[in-house]
């Protein structure tokens, strides 16, 4: 059974950072595309960046420059670095593959950027 559990989320004034984690069960990370995805109540789910199994990256135009996603497929881990947050960034973020799996979602973590 295929597990994603995030974590690092929290209360952050505008302009902090946070690190976000996303750790994985059930699976060989080996063979998938990993991304981390954000939703706002009453929007869809967005994909914000995704790593290859390479470590082939790609962003967001609004994350570019202030996200960065990192991951280890041997611990089966993956990360998320934000820096410069926004009030726009306020979600609740879950990691999974790209694309993604729906019986795979997780709790995911709420990030909440407010002074």
């Amino acid at each position: 059974q295929v597990q994603f559990v995030e974590s690092g989320g929290g209360l952050v004034q505008p302009g902090g950072s946070l690190r976000l984690s996303c750790t994985a069960s059930g699976i060989n990370l080996n063979f998938y595309v990993m991304g981390w995805y954000r939703q706002v109540p009453g929007k869809q789910r967005e994909l914000l960046a995704q790593i290859s199994s390479a470590g082939v990256r790609y962003y967001g135009d609004s994350e570019k420059g202030r996200f960065t996603i990192s991951r280890d497929n041997a611990k089966r881990t993956m990360t998320l670095q934000m820096n410069s947050l926004k009030s726009e960034d306020t979600a609740v973020y879950y990691c999974n593959t790209v694309p993604s799996q729906e019986s795979w979602w997780g709790q995911g973590t709420q990030v909440t950027v407010s002074s």
